[in-house]
């Protein structure tokens, strides 16, 4: 795996001690206004200076910090786990969406939309303890690799990004994941690629309740959304989960806009970013169309807004590390 925490903590340490702590980045105006903002509230006795214990970055995670394309990496895991289940479910042969997933019949699915989803999302990550889930989701994502690069999901992180974590640590922040994503789908690897630990990842969840089972105590996962942490579920999903408004936000897409205007909305300095992707030989290139990671309205409102918007292919000297 060309990512993990070690490998962080050593680029953390050369990250500190070199002169561009973000060397995977052009030098242009994003990259100057991350370096400019970090200076700006890290400096005591600065008129923007924040203490350490308020320095809350957030951060969304598909297409953000790894590839959301072509599909969101846990809609793949999902159509995997039906397909895996279907033997012990011989009517999904003749029931939608699980019919369309079996036919790869993708057009009938992404009419099934939101609530085809959820059917999917209930049948795969329901009625099983989160010990359970989290060892299948683990297994998965060990193996599971990208249609297009032919790299596991976890290698298709974004360097640039993974730079830019390492420097707001190094500065005294402290980073979270806020994605629509499932919650404890991501827990079980996001210190190990990111250096988030669990307990700083905030995603979508389903209910869970306690019980008392052969093996003592467990959590059952239900088949009821608890939060959707997408879009206006952001701030709540932060406010529930950190407790304190973030200084800086990261976003890509529409999904991320409200958490962008929640973060940058105080009168004190405050920072929020935008990845567009717009490098179609290195990565993809979309925006105000795509079915995944659409960036539309955030693409209109950044520049009243003060966001920095990052262009992949201008902006970034490599996506990948392998590259």
């Amino acid at each position: 795996m060309l990512v993990s925490a070690a490998t962080l903590t050593v680029f953390g340490r050369s990250a500190r001690a070199q002169s561009d702590p973000l060397p995977s980045w052009n030098d242009g105006q994003p990259k100057k206004s991350i370096l400019d903002f970090v200076s700006a509230v890290t400096k005591e006795g600065a008129p923007d200076f924040v203490p350490a214990s308020e320095r809350i970055a957030t951060f969304d995670n598909d297409g953000t910090l790894w590839c959301e394309q072509p599909m969101y990496v846990q809609l793949a895991f999902v159509l995997d786990r039906v397909k895996t289940l279907s033997a012990k479910h011989p009517e999904w042969k003749q029931k939608q969406p699980f019919k369309a997933v079996l036919d790869k019949d993708i057009a009938t699915l992404a009419k099934a939309g939101e609530k085809g989803l959820v059917e999917l999302v209930m049948a795969t990550h329901a009625g099983m303890t989160t010990s359970e889930f989290e060892r299948i989701a683990s297994d998965w994502i060990k193996t599971a690799r990208h249609p297009k690069f032919n790299w596991p999901y976890t290698d298709l992180v974004y360097q640039p990004m993974l730079e830019v974590l390492v420097y707001l640590r190094a500065n005294g922040f402290k980073t979270f994941i806020v994605s629509g994503g499932g919650i404890e789908f991501m827990r079980p690897w996001s210190e190990r690629v990111y250096g988030i630990p669990p307990e700083q990842v905030v995603g979508s969840s389903i209910k869970t309740q306690f019980k008392i089972d052969k093996d003592g105590p467990v959590l059952v996962r239900l088949p009821t959304i608890d939060l959707v942490d997408d879009g206006p579920g952001k701030p709540v999903g932060i406010n529930s989960h950190i407790g304190r408004r973030p200084i800086a936000a990261f976003g890509n897409s529409d999904g991320d806009f409200q958490m962008l205007q929640w973060t940058t909305a105080a009168r004190d300095r405050r920072f929020g970013l935008i990845v567009h992707h717009t490098d179609a030989e290195r990565e993809y290139a979309y925006d105000r169309k795509s079915p995944f990671g659409k960036l539309d309205k955030g693409l209109d409102a950044a520049s009243a807004n003060g966001w920095t918007v990052v262009s992949m292919k201008d902006d970034w000297k490599r996506i990948f590390a392998f590259q």
